[in-house]
Formats: structure tokens, C-alpha cells, sequence
């Protein structure tokens, strides 16, 4: 039986959406590759295969043979996530975490250079056209034509430096086409190459004297100016796309950066400072005001407010004191907090964001497909128009000069890069956003799905309400304070573990009443308890449990009923066989959630809530929550059997839960939302996660992943767009019937603006804010 696993690298030398089909055609040819993706935005190749029949040598010298290079890619985050396995294998060189910065910044010295070496040769190429002054020895005019071969030659060293500075479109682009894998380097290389030979050809003709009377004619017949200009128009194209590149891949680097270097740990009954990666489970770390904390754990000593913005998206820091947890990445305000690491390195909920988002970012959306099918046909294409369109105009009768213009034009417009830009790096950017307000999307294809959902499904316990009982009532007889009736309840059951009798005693110490320790207590499973507090005998339970003791109950009677018809537990406190009042608690309704429902109703969504509670449970907490329709008595089964009925209807349903319970039912929707406070089952099963328990964020995932779709869909109208318009203008077609013909430059310069306005269309996402 073969054992699939699923890893992701870095990819070196992913130029263009033309690349990443080639290289994704490299891997998926190895026996034993079950899927391979590569995403042009990211530069990086998610392959699922057999183990045992591939190695990541074998992918490396798969892609090197394709002229590409496989990175370890190892994340420069302070340790925060595992060492991937493959940085520890030698034979795979490593990626530096600024390698990006570092690409950026060389392409933007090449263009420097390019430019600063074109605007001269523009200069001596045009200049006496437009009347601009030359030395006589650089002007082509200058007696007859006598200063020609000059005037060629600097333009031919001029060129030579730009040559240069775009050396590796011609490097990988011949490659490619040797191995019959054209990308857009080769229309460059090709592009260039064809205007550069050809000037060549002509200078030679100057130097020969064949023409010595008209060499000016020969002036017409160079294109030295047309090949440097493209080499530095598409560099900058290049710096503008590695910028973008870089800006969309922000929310991952800046999320790895909220990992602190160091840490300090108590051993041996001395505080160490440590690095972050060397923390262990079960130490006891410091954290002073102004740090961050380093692991997931539980305070053991000390109090503070921490910042959890990082986790929660929300500003204000949320106090801390002994038992309760904090988390790796948030930030110690004030106070001194010391705690016991619990979740340490790749295993902290920040780590686990960083994953998700990067998981996201490397996997691909249902709609880009559509992109690399075009882009793996279209490069090729563009050579048979190109070389179609040359030819026409050339047995026309137009010239082999004006041919080759033709033909170059047509290279040159022709740029799938902004076909490949276009799902991927508004889902980087999508999902980045979605990271900073506290939402996880797994991965592009849980974008596309939430956006077309329609009816959102919620699970009660835990997801619509707090997930545990709160005191909520309290009523006493005649005689009796409510305090005296909560002090003595709630010692009667400090030694229950019922989570009814925990709801009581949470309420006595939250109104800060001294509690008594019980005597002879006793439990009686499914009716209450007993308890000697002080010389009384306290009972506390349901209604049974008082007939059985002979306590008289109708004096409140009435209550525990209407208490009950609102969804609420009623429990009867009494001592030494008289009543003393009555207690109700319930698992009340989160706060905001009545709010997050009446949004969804007003964006235009159905809402369903579905529980196992009792059906008058389930009726009271709908009512307060706005749901209209429920399902009650529902088990998991029913659950995922109730979702997959609505979408068999032609329902496009998410469905939004927290629990173990819930996993079966998140699978089976459209779209599953986990609660980020629930069960690492629920969260494994979800598409999307929610870092918050707050319901809103349903509401934002669900408007946020309709955005980045109708960002793509602009990305791709326009890249189609482009090209459709492009190639038949620079192929001549209008100037057939009188209209103007593009220059090889101008094509260039159009290929640039379409990547550039394309990267602004993305970035306009991070102009996203949550709906009201």
C-alpha cells in the first residue's frame, strides 16, 4: 500500500506563470507524484508523493533538468516552527530568509543599470531626429553619412552593458526552448536577440562600405535601442512583480517576527536566558513588562495585561493572573507574569497560524486553473503568431526591418505574467488579511468555496453559547437574602464537579462571599447534593431530590417552571428540610452573537442552528440568538446528514462549530468554520478558522473571501483583457486599415503597466476592513 505524504518547497528561478507550469510539468512526470502545484506568487511547489519512490534529491534534479532550483526552505523565525526536514539534507541547497530582499534588491540594480545605459543610447539614437545636439563623430548625418560606422558602434557598446544586466533572460530562456518548454523568458530572449542580430547584420553592412553613399538609409535598420529598451523595461517589470511578490508574502514575515528571540527560564532556581527553540515543555518562563511571550502555557504566578492582538485582532490587552493561559507571540504589557510552557515551538497557536497561512498561500484556488491552462499553451502561441505575422508582412512586401518589428512586438506585448499573478497573489494577500483579523483560510480552495455560500449552519454548545453553564437566577423565600442563599449553595457544592454545581460556586466567588467548607457531603448522581454547612443541612437539586427529602417546593413552584420554558435549569436550595430559595443556570448565549446573526441576515444569508439539547433549549436560545429555524435532538450523524441534505437541495452551506462533535458536520458543508477556541478536531476538519470565538468573524470571512474573488476575476478579465487587444495591435492589425503601429517599446512599456496596474488591483485588498 503506498503512503502519501504532502510537503512544500522553495523554488528558485520561477520567472513567470509559464515557469511554475513547466516546473509543476517537471515533478508530476516522476513515477511515484501523486499531485504537484506550483504557485507563481509564492515561488513555491506543493507535491504529494510516495516517500519511498521520491526523495527531495529526485525532485531537485527533476527541477535542475527544467532549469530550476529546489530550495530547503527554512523559515527565519526566531525558531517558532519546526526546522523543515529538508533543510537538514545537504544535498539541497538553502534558502536565506531574506532571499527575497536580496532578489528584489539585485533586479533593482540591474534595471538601474539598464536604464542609466539606455537613456544614453536613446539619446544618441533619436537625438538628431528630434533635433537634439551630438557630437559630430556620433552623428550619423554629419557629412554625408562619414561618422555612420560611429554612430553604430557606440550604439552597439551601449547595448552590450544592457545585454548584460538581462544576461538570465537569455540563459533560462534558450534553455527552454531547447527542451521545448518556451516561457516568457525565451519571447524576450528571442524578442531581443532577433532586434540585436539584425542591428549587428546592418552595422556590418556600414563597415563594409557596401552602401558608402547611403549609409544614413543603413541608420534606419538598427535596433540596438528597441533590444536595451525592452531588457530594461521588462527588468523593471520584474522589480515591480519581486516588490509585489514581496508585499503579498508581508503577513507571513510579519507574523514569524512576532516570535521573540529569547527567552527566560527558571532552572536549577536560577533565571537563564535562552534561545526560543531550546524552551521545553513543562519549564517555567519569565515574562517582564514590554516582552513577549515566548510558549503557550498556563500563569502560575504573578498577574499582567497582555496584548493579544496577534491572536484575537483585538487592541485592548486582556488581564492575566494564575490558571489561565497566554500564548507564544503576545506581548506582556505591564505586571510580571511568570507560567509553564505547555505548547513550545512548532506545536504553539502561533506556529500554527504561520502554517496555515503559508498553506494557504502554496495552494491553489479552483479559479486559477484556468490560468495555467492558458499560460501552459500560450507561449508557444505567441511564437507562431509572431512568426505568422512577420512572415505576413514580410511577403507582403513591408521589409525585412519592418517584419522584424512586427515580429518583435508581438514577443514582446505577449506577457503571461500578469495571467499568473492573478489568483495567486490575491489570495496571498486575501488570506494575509484574513490572518490579521483573526480568520485562517486553508488554502485558496477554502477562499473560492466561502464566497459562494448562501446559508450558514451554527452549532449551539460552545458555538452560538458560552459551551458552559453561568448562574443566571436566583430567588429566595421569604426572609432569606440572596447572598446568605448563594453562600450556602455554593458551599454545599464546592465539592461537586457537576459543571451546574461549578456554575454556582464561580458566581459566590465572583461576588467575593466567604465560602464554608462542607461536612458529610454526599452526591446523588442525576439529583443533587448534600452537605453539612456549619450546624445546617443544605440540600441542593432538582425537584425530585427535594420530594424525596420531604422539602415543600410550591411556594416556587411556578418559577422553576417559567425558569424552564426559557431554557434554563432550575435548582431548589434548602436547609434542614426547609426552602430557601431557588437557583437557575444555563449556558447563555455569547455575547455579540444575537448581533453576528442579524448581520448574516441582513448581508442576505440563511441561519440555521442545529444542536443535540433538548428541543426547548434549543427554541430559548434561538429566540435570543434571531434564529428562526432550529433542529434539535440532533447527533453528529444527523448533523453531517442534515448539511449534506441542504446541499443536495442546491444549499451552498458553511457550517460553524467548535466541538469533536461538530467534525463530521464541518466536513460535510460547503465551507467548514472552526472556532479557534474549540477542539483540535474541529479545527483539523474546518476550511476556515476563526482565532476568535467572536461570531462576527463569520461575516468577515464569508465578505473578505468575496473581495479577493472579484479581485481575481478583475486580475484575470484585465490579463485576458490585455492580451486579446495586445497581440492583433501589435501584430499590425489596425495599421492595415490606416491606425498606428506599436514599437517594440511601447509594446514593452504596455507589458509593464498591465503587471504594475494588475499588483495595484491587489494591494486595493489591503484596504479591507470587517463589515459593521
Amino acid at each position: 500500500m503506498e503512503i502519501m505524504v504532502e510537503k512544500t518547497y522553495k523554488i528558485n528561478g520561477i520567472e513567470c506563470a509559464s515557469c511554475a507550469a513547466a516546473a509543476e510539468k517537471a515533478v508530476k512526470g516522476l513515477d511515484g507524484v501523486l499531485s504537484a502545484s506550483v504557485n507563481f506568487a509564492t515561488e513555491k511547489l506543493t507535491a504529494s508523493f510516495d516517500p519511498t519512490k521520491v526523495t527531495p534529491e529526485i525532485l531537485h534534479k527533476a527541477l535542475k533538468s527544467a532549469g530550476f532550483e529546489l530550495m530547503a526552505d527554512c523559515p527565519g523565525d526566531g525558531g517558532i516552527l519546526a526546522t523543515p526536514a529538508s533543510c537538514q539534507n545537504t544535498a539541497i541547497p538553502r534558502t536565506a530568509p531574506r532571499r527575497m530582499d536580496k532578489t528584489l534588491r539585485t533586479l533593482w540594480l540591474k534595471f538601474g543599470v539598464a536604464a542609466g545605459f539606455t537613456a544614453v543610447l536613446m539619446y544618441v539614437a533619436m537625438g538628431s531626429m528630434i533635433g537634439l545636439p551630438l557630437p559630430f563623430f556620433l552623428n550619423p548625418a554629419w557629412e554625408n553619412g562619414r561618422y555612420a560606422l560611429g554612430y553604430a558602434l557606440a550604439q552597439l557598446f551601449l547595448t552590450l552593458p544592457v545585454l548584460a544586466a538581462g544576461y538570465r533572460f537569455y540563459t533560462v530562456g534558450f534553455k527552454a526552448i531547447l527542451k521545448r518548454r518556451p516561457n516568457m523568458d525565451a519571447l524576450i530572449a528571442v524578442g531581443t536577440a532577433a532586434a540585436f542580430a539584425y542591428s549587428v547584420f546592418s552595422l556590418v553592412q556600414i563597415a563594409r562600405g557596401v552602401y558608402a553613399d547611403i549609409h544614413a538609409a543603413h541608420d534606419a535598420e538598427l535596433y540596438f535601442e528597441t533590444a536595451a529598451g525592452i531588457i530594461a523595461l521588462v527588468l523593471l517589470g520584474r522589480a515591480l512583480e519581486a516588490g509585489g511578490k514581496r508585499k503579498t508574502n508581508d503577513a507571513i514575515q510579519k507574523l514569524a517576527e512576532l516570535a521573540p528571540k529569547t527567552a527566560t527560564v527558571l532552572r536549577g532556581g536560577k533565571e537563564t536566558e535562552i534561545p526560543i527553540e531550546a524552551i521545553q515543555a513543562s519549564d517555567i518562563v519569565s515574562a517582564r513588562p514590554g516582552e513577549k511571550i515566548a510558549a503557550d502555557g498556563l500563569v502560575t504566578e504573578g498577574a499582567a495585561a497582555v496584548d493579544e492582538a496577534m491572536l484575537s485582532g483585538e487592541s485592548l490587552p486582556v488581564d492575566k493572573a494564575p490558571g489561565e493561559r497566554v500564548y507564544a507571540g503576545s506581548i506582556n504589557r505591564n505586571g510580571f507574569l511568570q507560567f509553564r510552557a505547555e505548547n513550545v515551538g512548532a506545536d504553539t497557536k502561533l506556529a500554527q497560524i504561520i502554517r496555515l497561512v503559508e498553506d494557504a498561500a502554496g495552494k491553489k484556488a479552483p479559479i486559477a486553473r484556468v490560468a495555467d491552462t492558458v499560460s501552459a499553451f500560450f507561449v508557444p502561441a505567441v511564437f507562431a503568431v509572431a512568426l505568422v505575422a512577420g512572415a505576413a508582412w514580410l511577403f507582403s512586401g513591408a521589409g525585412i526591418g519592418f517584419a522584424l518589428r512586427i515580429f518583435v512586438s508581438v514577443l514582446v506585448i505577449s506577457c503571461p505574467c500578469a495571467l499568473g499573478l492573478a489568483t495567486p497573489a490575491a489570495i496571498v494577500v486575501g488570506t494575509g488579511i484574513g490572518a490579521k483579523y483573526g480568520i485562517l483560510f486553508k488554502g485558496g480552495e477554502a477562499v473560492e468555496a466561502a464566497r459562494r455560500i448562501d446559508t450558514v449552519v451554527f452549532d449551539k454548545t460552545g458555538t452560538v453559547t458560552q459551551g458552559k453553564p453561568e448562574l443566571t437566577d436566583i430567588a429566595a423565600c421569604a426572609g432569606i437574602e440572596k447572598s446568605e442563599l448563594l453562600r450556602l449553595a455554593a458551599s454545599a457544592e464546592k465539592g461537586s464537579e457537576h459543571p451546574l454545581g461549578a456554575a454556582i460556586v464561580c458566581a459566590a466567588e465572583q461576588e467575593g462571599l466567604e465560602l464554608m467548607k462542607p461536612g458529610a457531603f454526599e452526591t446523588f448522581p442525576g439529583f443533587g447534593v448534600a452537605a453539612q454547612i456549619g450546624k445546617k443541612r443544605v440540600l441542593v437539586g432538582n425537584r425530585l431530590f427535594m420530594e424525596r427529602h420531604g422539602v415543600a417546593i410550591s411556594e416556587l413552584e411556578h418559577y422553576a417552571d417559567a425558569l424552564s420554558a426559557d431554557g434554563k435549569t432550575p435548582m431548589y436550595a434548602a436547609a434542614d428540610g426547609v426552602l430557601l430559595g431557588i437557583l437557575a443556570a444555563a449556558d447563555v448565549i455569547k455575547p455579540g452573537a444575537a448581533d453576528a446573526v442579524a448581520a448574516l441576515k441582513r448581508a442576505g444569508y440563511g441561519v440555521i442552528m442545529m444542536t443535540g439539547d433538548n428541543s426547548r433549549t434549543a427554541a430559548a436560545i434561538a429566540q435570543q440568538a434571531g434564529v428562526q429555524t432550529v433542529f434539535a435532538g440532533m447527533t453528529p450523524e444527523s448533523k453531517a446528514a442534515e448539511v449534506g441534505r441542504l446541499r443536495a437541495q442546491g444549499t451552498k452551506a458553511a457550517f460553524v462549530g467548535d466541538g469533536i462533535n461538530d467534525a463530521p458536520a464541518l466536513t460535510a458543508a460547503d465551507t467548514g468554520i472552526a472556532i479557534g477556541t474549540g477542539t483540535d478536531v474541529a479545527i483539523e476538519s474546518a476550511d476556515v478558522v476563526l482565532m476568535k470565538s467572536e461570531l462576527c468573524g463569520v461575516l468577515t470571512a464569508l465578505t473578505l473571501s468575496k473581495k479577493t474573488m472579484r479581485n481575481i476575476k478583475q486580475n484575470l478579465f484585465w490579463a485576458f483583457g490585455y492580451n486579446v487587444l495586445g497581440i492583433p495591435i501589435a501584430a499590425g492589425l489596425l495599421f492595415l486599415f490606416g491606425g498606428p503601429l506599436l514599437s517594440p517599446m511601447v509594446c514593452a512599456a504596455a507589458m509593464v503597466l498591465s503587471d504594475f496596474s494588475l499588483l495595484l488591483n491587489v494591494l486595493r485588498l489591503k484596504l479591507f476592513k470587517p463589515p459593521d
